[in-house]
């Protein structure tokens, strides 16, 4: 996201010397993507954030695929994802392809017994049930219902949860997560038909700083497999910090939705973008204003890209029999549409009130084990009369 943003105490230029009390140096670190093209920050640490004592073991965490050419529409109950106390451990990818994995999580606990970081993968959690605060080398961010908390590759991480009940639909993109180019100028600030803007986002802040030496485990994922580090400092030793690289936190429901005449196209709900794929916001709104509008949206085919919805909350007036934590897959290759009844029952409807989180990827998907225990085994049949 290009928006400048600074924490703690920084030297008045970079890469010059930046004492500490005792006339020793701090020690500044890059943190940048796309080589030294992408957006980046500069941190200085009060330690060397390269001292690493011992490495591992290192587990395969890979996702694998038990139906891995999918044609059927599927239907998955993500809420009978048991919790489980570990965060790691409490993610289930259940869709997945060489861009992008996508999980459900019920975390009851908070992660507080090591430091985790995606050494891979831009990290789009989506909060539908909990509160806490996201801890990072680069401050913290408060979170709760409705929040999208972008962690870029490489941030270290601990999150507080503040009850046991926590629900997360969770997004690993191989490729940098943007907001739509569209919504921005050549500069990077958001337009002013962008259904939202920088005063949306919440940005880090309460930088903590830890003068800490000892054994500090970090939990790496790279290709597939995570690996356990034991650093020899703490990795929160951050006095300060500038630039354009750090992780941040939007609510669903500060987007504002785009309406018209006549039923808008997916596009509308866009919220995020990569090159393989995009994330819609679908949020409460005004229903379409021509006199003979049918607000339902009509079929449409799937020829590019799988889509992947999430329903959140409210009324969900195209789906029959849909429950908050499901998903639905309808995958390319063959049309969809509103479920019969729902198009005609639409006819006169002024609003709706669904919330849901939509993934369209342009690679097909493949389903893993995870999530066929909790399809529904029918819902590509549900569109029978």
């Amino acid at each position: 996201m290009p928006l400048y943003h600074t924490l703690g105490k920084i030297p008045s230029k970079r890469h010059t010397v930046f004492k500490k009390e005792d006339g020793t140096l701090h020690y500044e670190q890059l943190f940048g993507t796309i080589g030294f093209d992408g957006m980046s920050s500069l941190m200085y640490h009060l330690h060397r954030p390269t001292m690493v004592k011992e490495v591992g073991e290192s587990i395969d965490v890979s996702p694998k695929a038990a139906v891995s050419h999918n044609i059927k529409s599927r239907l998955l109950k993500g809420f009978q994802v048991k919790p489980e106390d570990d965060y790691l451990e409490s993610r289930k990818t259940v869709l997945f392809n060489n861009d992008v994995h996508i999980g459900l999580a019920a975390p009851k606990k908070s992660l507080t017994d090591y430091f985790y970081k995606n050494a891979d993968a831009d990290e789009l959690l989506f909060v539908h049930k909990g509160t806490g605060t996201l801890k990072t080398m680069l401050g913290e961010i408060p979170f709760e219902y409705g929040d999208y908390i972008l962690i870029p590759r490489g941030i270290i991480y601990q999150i507080e949860f503040d009850t046991e009940d926590n629900r997360l639909f969770i997004t690993e993109s191989y490729h940098p997560i943007y907001t739509p180019k569209r919504y921005r100028n050549w500069f990077g600030q958001h337009l002013e038909h962008s259904p939202f803007c920088e005063r949306d986002f919440k940005l880090p802040r309460n930088l903590q700083t830890h003068d800490e030496k000892g054994e500090f485990l970090m939990k790496i994922k790279k290709q597939g497999r995570l690996h356990q580090l034991t650093y020899g400092s703490h990795p929160f030793d951050v006095v300060g910090w500038d630039g354009y690289n750090y992780p941040y936190v939007f609510s669903i429901h500060n987007f504002e939705p785009i309406t018209g005449r006549v039923h808008q196209p997916p596009p509308v709900h866009q919220t995020f973008e990569t090159s393989a794929f995009v994330v819609c916001s679908f949020v409460p709104r005004l229903y379409d204003y021509h006199p003979d509008s049918i607000p339902a949206p009509y079929n449409h085919s799937n020829i590019d890209s799988d889509e992947v919805l999430y329903y959140v909350d409210g009324d969900f007036m195209s789906r029959n029999n849909i429950d908050k934590g499901y998903i639905s897959l309808h995958p390319a290759g063959i049309p969809h549409g509103p479920h019969p009844g729902t198009y005609e029952a639409s006819i006169g409807k002024t609003k709706t009130e669904e919330l849901a989180v939509m993934v369209d990827t342009f690679k097909p998907l493949q389903v893993t084990q995870y999530a066929l225990d909790i399809d529904d085994g029918k819902y590509y049949q549900s569109w029978m009369e």
